[in-house]
């Protein structure tokens, strides 16, 4: 995370506070898919999930620390997500399958989760937020760009992909963030545009192999 990033105050280390935390974050959820993050309250958070609103700035010094800690959580179960997928590619197809795969998720889990979309949809607006986009792009381009390298039987290529896996990563948010807004169907053409480019990158990189 990008050194700038508004942290947690305290980062909790007992298992009552780690809980504490947790459910928190689960009342921040509920009240940023019923009205926006613009429109939480930390007093009304701290109401709703049942803490003092004392006991809530030790955790958390503003809203923006809320915010920025939903989003490291959602990068953190994205990463696993295509870690995972990737950990059973063996070919050029079977990558380009996985790859398919985890934007058709990735899709779904941005229309099903109202926070990924308010949170994503204001990364423009906040610099922290464009930081750690960035950065989470850049880890995953990085993913990409091994199992490309792993699959050509080729470590010198790695360089050259590099910048490449991160564009595609990038260009994943950003399309994302279009196809939310616009009508379904339309979203719909633009994610399966997206998915079209980007096999043709990968089968690029891979050489046809």
């Amino acid at each position: 995370m990008p050194d700038n990033a508004k942290k947690m105050r305290r980062a909790p280390t007992q298992k009552r506070s780690r809980e504490r935390v947790q459910n928190i974050l689960k009342v921040a959820c509920d009240l940023i898919a019923a009205q926006g993050s613009d429109g939480m309250k930390m007093g009304e958070l701290a109401q709703k999930a049942g803490v003092s609103i004392g006991s809530l700035y030790q955790y958390f010094p503003d809203k923006a620390s809320v915010i920025h800690a939903l989003a490291d959580r959602y990068n953190d179960e994205s990463r696993h997500c295509i870690e995972e997928a990737f950990s059973q590619v063996t070919s050029g197809q079977t990558l380009i399958t996985a790859f398919d795969q985890l934007i058709d998720i990735y899709f779904d889990l941005f229309l099903a989760e109202p926070v990924i979309c308010d949170i994503w949809t204001g990364t423009q607006a906040d610099k922290t937020l464009r930081d750690m986009e960035l950065e989470v792009s850049r880890e995953n381009g990085a993913l990409l760009a091994r199992k490309i390298t792993q699959l050509r039987g080729d470590q010198t290529i790695q360089a050259s992909v590099s910048a490449r896996c991160l564009l595609i990563m990038n260009m994943g948010e950003a399309t994302m963030r279009l196809a939310i807004s616009v009508p379904l169907e339309e979203g719909r053409e633009i994610v399966a545009s997206y998915k079209r480019m980007v096999r043709s990158e990968i089968t690029d990189m891979l050489g046809a192999k």
